[in-house]
């Protein structure tokens, strides 16, 4: 059964950190390019970050450059996104799934929360 499993999410301050983690089952994991997305109230959903199957690449969308980093490993079936210096504006439910297409059932994600 596939199953993606998102966590660490929360409140935090503007300028605080949080590490979401997102473990993936039934997929083989380390032939995907995994993507952290997001979905802020009335807005659409939206790629945050991508990283390909062996890890050597990722792209980061510009809003969260220098402040997000998307990571992975492979042996563990997780994919990790460090959010630093957070902006009220990065409030979302966030979400893992596939990149560039989406393949997968999403997930229940993980509500972070900017409190400015």
């Amino acid at each position: 059964q596939v199953q993606l499993v998102e966590s660490g999410g929360g409140l935090v301050q503007a300028g605080g950190s949080l590490r979401l983690s997102c473990v993936a089952s039934g997929i083989s994991f380390r032939f995907n390019t995994m993507g952290w997305y997001r979905q802020a109230p009335g807005k659409q959903r939206e790629l945050v970050a991508s990283i390909v199957s062996g890890g050597g690449s990722t792209i980061h969308a510009d809003s969260v450059k220098g402040r997000f980093t998307i990571s992975r490993d492979n042996a563990k079936n997780t994919v990790w996104l460090q959010m630093s210096s957070l902006k009220s504006e990065d409030t979302a439910v966030y979400y893992c799934n596939t990149h560039p297409r989406v393949t997968l059932s999403w997930g229940q994600g993980t509500q972070v929360t900017v409190s400015s």
